[in-house]
C-alpha cells in the first residue's frame, strides 16, 4: 500500500442538528456530508419527502467528513465538490423529475459525470457511494428500478474502464419517496483495499435472477485515513446469506443475520491489517423499511450491539425502501482504528 500523497487526515463525525447548506456551511476544513431525519426523533408516523437524505437547510443529523487541510470548492457538471487536494467528497441532484426517460441512461450519465469530476479535481479513487433512488422497488419499462440502476452504473464504469467488479468502491443504494435521484460519494488519492463477507456471495457475481447486470459495489473498503489509522467504510449490509434474502417478514431475526454479516466483514478487515473493529464502536445507519418496526428495529439493534455501546449511543434510523422488496432493513456502517494495512 502506497503511502499517504500528503499529511491531511480524514475523520467522520456525526453533527446533530446542524444547518446544512452546500457544502455544509461552507466550514474550512469540512468536505460534506450525508444529511438524515432521524425516524426514532420524528413525530409523523411516515417520513415526508423533504426529510429523505439530503444536503437540505435544517437536516437534523448529519455524516460529516472532515480533513486537516483548507478545502476548494467546485463544480462539475452538475456535480458539486469539496477537496483538500488528498480526499473529496461529492453531490449529484439529478435535474429530471421521476419518469423523465430510463434510470439506466440517467445512472450512466450521472457516473460518468461524477469520474469527470474525480479527474478535474485529481482526486481518483472512489471510496464510499450513497446513491437515493425515487420508487427503488417499483417496475418501471418493464424492469425493476434497481436493477434499471445497476444496468447503468455498471456500464458507467466500464466505459470509464474502472473496476465494476472486484475492487469496486463500498456503497448503498435506497429506494426514496419521491423526488430526484441523489447520490453522495467520498474519493481520496489512494485506493482502497476492497472486502468482500466470506458469508456471501460477492455482489458484482449475483446469479441473472436478480437482475441483467449485478450491482458493482465491495461489501466494505479500508482506507488509511492518517499515517496511524485506518477507516473501514462498511457498504448497506442486510439479511443476506450466499445470494439469498433469508427470514422473510421477522425484524429479529433479519437483525440478527445482518449484525452477523457486520462481524464477517469486520473479520475479513482484520485479515488485512492491524486496525481492530468491534460491532459496539462502529457508527450506523440503520434503514427501516416500515416506520411502524421503529421500536422493534431499534430494541434488536441495540440488544446486538450493547445499549451502551458507542454503536448505539450514535446510531441514526432513517426510513427507506431496501433494494430488495423481501427485506424489511439495512445498516451501513464506518468506523476508524489505530493500525495499518499489511
Amino acid at each position: 500500500m502506497s503511502a499517504l500523497p500528503r499529511t491531511s487526515a480524514l475523520r467522520a463525525q456525526r453533527l446533530p442538528d446542524a444547518q446544512a447548506g452546500w457544502p455544509l456551511a461552507r466550514s474550512a476544513r469540512l468536505l460534506g456530508g450525508v444529511a438524515y431525519q432521524r425516524l426514532d426523533r420524528a413525530a409523523p408516523p411516515m417520513m415526508a419527502e423533504s426529510d429523505l437524505p439530503s444536503l437540505s437547510i435544517n437536516s437534523r443529523e448529519i455524516d460529516g467528513w472532515l480533513v486537516d487541510a483548507d478545502v476548494r470548492h467546485g463544480q462539475t457538471g452538475e456535480v458539486r465538490w469539496a477537496t483538500d487536494g488528498q480526499w473529496l467528497f461529492g453531490a449529484y441532484d439529478s435535474t429530471l423529475a421521476e419518469g423523465e426517460g430510463p434510470l439506466d441512461n440517467l445512472t450512466e450519465r450521472t457516473y460518468a459525470n461524477i469520474f469527470q469530476a474525480l479527474e478535474t479535481a485529481e482526486v481518483p479513487h472512489l471510496l464510499r457511494l450513497w446513491n437515493y433512488l425515487p420508487s427503488i422497488n417499483r417496475e418501471q419499462l418493464g424492469l425493476e428500478r434497481y436493477r434499471q440502476f445497476n444496468l447503468g452504473r455498471q456500464q458507467a464504469f466500464l466505459n470509464a474502464h474502472r473496476d465494476a467488479f472486484a475492487g469496486a468502491p463500498a456503497a448503498c443504494a435506497l429506494g426514496t419517496f419521491g423526488g430526484p435521484m441523489r447520490i453522495r460519494f467520498l474519493a481520496g488519492r489512494v485506493a482502497p483495499v476492497p472486502l468482500e463477507n466470506p458469508r456471501q456471495v460477492p455482489a458484482w457475481r449475483y446469479p441473472a435472477e436478480f437482475g441483467p447486470r449485478s450491482p458493482t459495489f465491495s461489501r466494505a473498503v479500508l482506507v488509511p485515513s492518517s499515517s496511524q489509522e485506518t477507516t473501514l467504510l462498511i457498504s448497506g449490509t442486510a439479511s443476506i446469506v450466499g445470494s439469498a434474502s433469508v427470514h422473510p417478514g421477522d425484524v429479529p431475526k433479519q437483525m440478527e443475520e445482518t449484525l452477523r454479516n457486520l462481524e464477517a466483514v469486520m473479520g475479513a478487515a482484520h485479515e488485512r491489517g492491524t486496525a481492530r473493529y468491534s460491532l459496539s464502536d462502529l457508527v450506523c445507519t440503520v434503514y427501516v423499511r416500515h416506520a411502524s418496526h421503529i421500536d422493534d428495529v431499534k430494541r434488536c439493534f441495540e440488544a446486538g450491539v450493547g445499549a451502551d455501546s458507542l454503536a448505539a449511543r450514535q446510531a441514526i434510523y432513517v426510513q427507506a425502501d431496501i433494494c430488495r422488496g423481501d427485506l424489511l432493513l439495512e445498516v451501513e456502517a464506518h468506523a476508524t482504528a489505530p493500525g495499518a494495512l499489511s
